[in-house]
């Protein structure tokens, strides 16, 4: 039997002798490289044929042995062929290997009882078996040694000439012939075919599931050090291999800690890691249903000192994101181990609470959307998410601006996904109106871009102006008295719904949606107001309760951006250039919803025509087109009739400007100049 093959540190090892112990090393190494092309050639053939034609063991041979680990050593050398040839030998043979382990449990159960049943037969046929098991495991320990070598030596290679064409100009390039073969389909290939080496019984082989540490040692700094290469991840095979890699080595082999560190390492160190990081452990957690990774580095993130972040702001900014990536795809998971994190709001690094609000905005939206199991489960759930929105609340409020900007991003974004319930509503509003006037211009701009996402996705429907709300709410109320009155029947058809639950909220915000145009232009005339005298009705006591405190939330509502018209006259006299925008693409929005003194205020954006900043004079004059500029010549002639009266001497001049300016374009044709004057005379 050959000797045993232990994983050395580096390939240059295997010629180092150690005298104490016995295993297999380079004992005749050959200087491959003092050869000429032809006989470089016939020697790589005569161990390609060696590998192929004898037994998949014959690595384990001295000899062969010895000539593999030449050709390896100096494989950045050799001429691609040469390199194609012994990769693809050694690659075919681990291959072939693989399922050939699954034999050795064969093995052990069905191997042939002796006739005589002696004892010392008994032994014969145990010591045949163990030294098959380990031959196995020495070929499949140096086939997986000289792959990842070769992988290891060809990435520095491949590195390297990539560093050194940097340097030199584009046209003084050589082509360099040692880069003609596919690499990247071979480290593909490669790196795949040792994560199949490693998800297979490897426990037949070893004896145990925890494998020879410097077997996994050696696979482990591999394949981490890949993750140092951003173009390397670009590869979805390469990437996917090394992923899978990652999670079976810290989880089916136990070697969760070592792999943190080395994760937090890697996050810490390189700007683009957190995202292709994430992905593995997501991996890991999606194909074994062990999530022991990813709560270690979230152990591992909650444990470190806040006072730490502040010193290293390009980490805390990479652990950030690595966190909100992690949340996105291991919400439930993340959900349950939040708690590790929360502290960390009492921190001075704005860059992780940001993360932190991150996080719990894409835990609000997936974590608690399939609420399974008992009641008292689906209580403590629902707990955990209203805990998560009350600390999104909080944070409105956060002595940093970008704080306090990322949150109200965050708002926004749960209003898309009809995440926000009606009862928590107006609360948002209330608070984004206070923003409205805080000193920091990019909370202003989130604060107005959270509004218009709240009016766009508002659960109260395609109008909301306050007389409407106020007659139909004074009529569903008359009506609920007389039912409370009438002893109505009080079970309730709505068994199991919540009021407070988001599928009330996605079901009127979809209906909603179905009947409002995306335009900003109205639904109705100015100043009509629905007068139907009688208002359906829709059903028993419950659910008329309900329909009423939905349009009291609904007044609220239009009552709190009608409020608000004052303070965006301000806005829109603001030195910011993002403030002016933003509060008109809110006015637009104010206006195709029929807020109460929206038309008024979109009025006072005309004299900004003459601002000499050109982004704001695009935003009024695009609002103007889209609000005023009709298809039909006397709808325009006759909205620019209507702007004119009662407008000041500034706004004429402002919208004489506009109209001068439109004309030249084109976008006011001389046919609603006509029916304009036609309008004229006609007074």
């Amino acid at each position: 039997m050959a000797p045993p093959f232990v994983f050395p540190q580096n390939l240059q090892d295997l010629e180092k002798d150690h005298d104490e112990e016995y295993h297999l090393l380079a004992q005749s190494p050959i200087d491959v490289i003092s050869f000429r092309p032809s006989q470089l050639e016939e020697f790589v053939k005569g161990v390609s044929f060696d590998l192929s034609d004898k037994e998949l063991f014959c690595i384990e041979d001295q000899e062969v042995f010895d000539r593999v680990y030449s050709l390896v050593k100096h494989f950045g050398k050799l001429t691609p062929s040469c390199k194609f040839n012994i990769v693809e030998s050694l690659r075919s043979n681990l291959s072939v290997l693989l399922p050939n382990v699954d034999s050795l449990s064969r093995m052990r159960t069905r191997t042939p009882q002796p006739l005589d049943d002696t004892e010392e037969d008994d032994d014969d046929v145990g010591r045949a078996v163990g030294d098959r098991i380990g031959s196995y495991r020495n070929t499949f320990k140096i086939y997986s040694f000289f792959l990842l070598s070769i992988l290891v030596s060809e990435e520095a290679a491949v590195g390297y000439n990539a560093s050194n064409n940097s340097k030199v100009g584009v046209g003084t390039k050589k082509k360099n012939s040692s880069n003609l073969w596919n690499w990247e389909l071979q480290r593909g290939r490669i790196v795949n075919l040792v994560a199949n080496s490693l998800e297979i019984n490897l426990v037949l082989l070893f004896g145990s599931s925890d494998l020879d540490s410097s077997y996994l040692s050696f696979v482990m700094k591999t394949v981490f050090s890949m993750f140092e290469n951003a173009v390397l991840l670009r590869d979805s095979d390469t990437k996917d291999g090394l992923c899978r890699i990652i999670g079976t080595c810290s989880t089916k082999y136990h070697q969760t800690e070592q792999s943190c560190a080395s994760i937090m390492h890697l996050i810490y160190r390189y700007d683009f890691s957190p995202i292709h990081l994430a992905d593995a452990v997501a991996r890991a957690e999606e194909k074994y249903s062990d999530g022991s990774l990813a709560v270690c580095l979230i152990r591992e993130i909650g444990r470190t000192n806040p006072k730490d972040y502040v010193k290293e702001a390009v980490g805390a900014d990479n652990i950030g994101r690595f966190l909100v990536e992690l949340a996105d795809r291991l919400p439930k998971l993340m959900s349950t181990n939040v708690g590790i994190l929360v502290p960390h709001f009492g921190g001075e690094s704005y860059k992780i609470r940001n993360a932190l609000v991150g996080v719990l905005g894409k835990l609000v939206v997936k974590a608690f959307k399939d609420i399974e199991g008992e009641v008292s489960s689906k209580s403590v759930r629902l707990r955990s998410k209203q805990a998560m929105l009350e600390i999104l609340l909080e944070r409105c409020r956060d002595v940093s601006a970008y704080t306090r900007s990322r949150v109200l991003q965050v708002w926004g974004e749960l209003c898309e996904e009809h995440a926000i319930s009606i009862g928590l509503w107006n609360e948002v509003a209330v608070i984004a109106a206070g923003r409205l006037e805080d000193k920091s211009a990019m909370v202003r701009k989130s604060t107005l871009n959270l509004l218009i996402a709240m009016l766009q996705h508002n659960p109260f429907g395609p109008q909301l102006r306050i007389a409407s709300f106020e007659a139909t709410l004074e009529k569903y109320k008359e009506m609920l008295g007389d039912q409370e009155q009438g002893d109505a029947p009080s079970e309730s058809v709505l068994d199991g719904m919540l009021f407070d639950n988001d599928s009330g909220t996605e079901r009127e915000a979809k209906e909603q949606q179905d009947s409002a145009s995306d335009s900003c232009l109205p639904q109705a005339e100015d100043g009509a107001v629905e007068k139907d005298s009688s208002v359906p009705n829709i059903g028993n006591l419950e659910q008329t309760r309900a329909l009423v405190a939905s349009l009291e939330a609904g007044l609220r509502f239009s009552r709190c951006v009608s409020d608000m018209m004052p303070t965006l006259v301000q806005l829109m006299a603001s030195s910011s250039a993002t403030d002016v925008e933003n509060t008109i693409l809110l006015l637009m929005r104010c206006r195709q919803f029929q807020i109460d003194g929206s038309d008024a205020c979109l009025r006072k954006m005309l004299p900004l025509v003459f601002s000499q900043d050109k982004s704001i004079y695009e935003a009024v004059e695009s609002a103007f087109v889209t609000i005023y500029i009709k298809k039909s010549p006397s709808d325009t002639a006759r909205n620019l009739l209507n702007l004119a009266i009662d407008s000041s001497i500034g706004d004429l001049a402002a919208l004489e400007f506009l109209v001068d300016a439109l004309v030249s374009k084109g976008d006011i044709s001389i046919s609603t100049v006509c029916s304009f004057l036609s309008f004229i005379d006609a007074i």
